[in-house]
């Protein structure tokens, strides 16, 4: 029987690894980068746990490229299931035994990944940025950046947990890290960063649509946008597209949602919008 691709993909990872450190690294980003600009997902995800086990166990952190590229992975792998069952949500055959029944493989798949991801931050990331910082005896603005990042994506995490699976306790998880996340944003990025932006951003989403807060959610979004543009002559060249973007992104959802808000305060019906 002919080796399926996943299998090949492993091969070549197992080979790489049996390479120099150097020269490992360099395979598996050179890989990285080719999976992604060929929208192989699953395939750049898995040379990406490669590189993160073995940067974890030189004591080292991922470089904020590959770090922004494990983002842009797993955002692939699980954002297209995600709209897959936002449409079995609210699709005309919702009620259908066999979309049901497709719905929850798709559910399956969802989770699978972000337990995944949750998994890698929790046990390998967030735990090795702390280990550095222990033994550097301090915590340099890469080190605090990476961490409010990671800290940022498990929220990001269990939000998309919520989304499909009704325990609560995905949503509280979710909020406390958002939370945490915010809290080491305030103290060590400016308003105007664009991970700072990015954390009030997905939020305030998760309020607005998980916990079913739209004042709280305005009130996130809200503070963010103001804070930022209060910052704006202060706001690093390097940033300005990431960090705009971000900003447009905050007014818009802030516009959108007290219109929404005040709609159904009038008993208008309310009418979903998806991104």
């Amino acid at each position: 029987m002919a080796a399926s691709s996943e299998q090949k993909n492993q091969k070549l990872i197992e080979a790489a690894s049996k390479t120099d450190a150097e020269e490992f690294e360099s395979i598996a980003e050179f890989m990285i980068k080719t999976a992604e600009v060929c929208e192989r997902y699953d395939e750049m995800c898995r040379w990406m746990l490669a590189l993160i086990d073995f940067r974890v166990k030189s004591n080292k952190d991922l470089s904020e490229e590959m770090r922004n590229l494990f983002s842009v992975g797993y955002k692939n792998e699980v954002g297209s299931r995600r709209a897959s069952f936002r449409v079995f949500q609210h699709g005309e055959n919702k009620e259908n035994d066999m979309i049901i029944s497709y719905k929850e493989l798709v559910k399956k798949e969802i989770m699978k990944i972000c337990k995944e991801v949750l998994d890698v931050l929790q046990q390998k990331l967030i735990p090795n940025i702390r280990k550095l910082v222990s033994s550097d005896n301090e915590m340099t603005s890469a080190h605090k950046e990476a961490r409010i990042f990671y800290t940022k994506m498990v929220g990001d995490y269990y939000r998309y947990l919520a989304e499909v699976d009704s325990e609560l306790k995905n949503a509280k998880k979710a909020d406390k890290y958002y939370t945490q996340g915010s809290n080491l944003a305030e103290d060590h990025l400016k308003p105007t960063h664009p991970i700072r932006l990015a954390l009030a951003l997905n939020h305030s989403v998760c309020y607005f649509e998980i916990l079913k807060n739209q004042k709280k959610a305005c009130e996130i979004a809200k503070k963010a946008f103001d804070e930022a543009i209060a910052q704006l002559d202060k706001l690093e060249e390097s940033h300005y597209k990431d960090s705009t973007l971000v900003m447009q992104l905050l007014r818009d959802n802030v516009n959108l949602w007290t219109i929404r808000v005040e709609d159904e305060a009038n008993g208008k019906e309310k009418v979903d919008e998806e991104k």
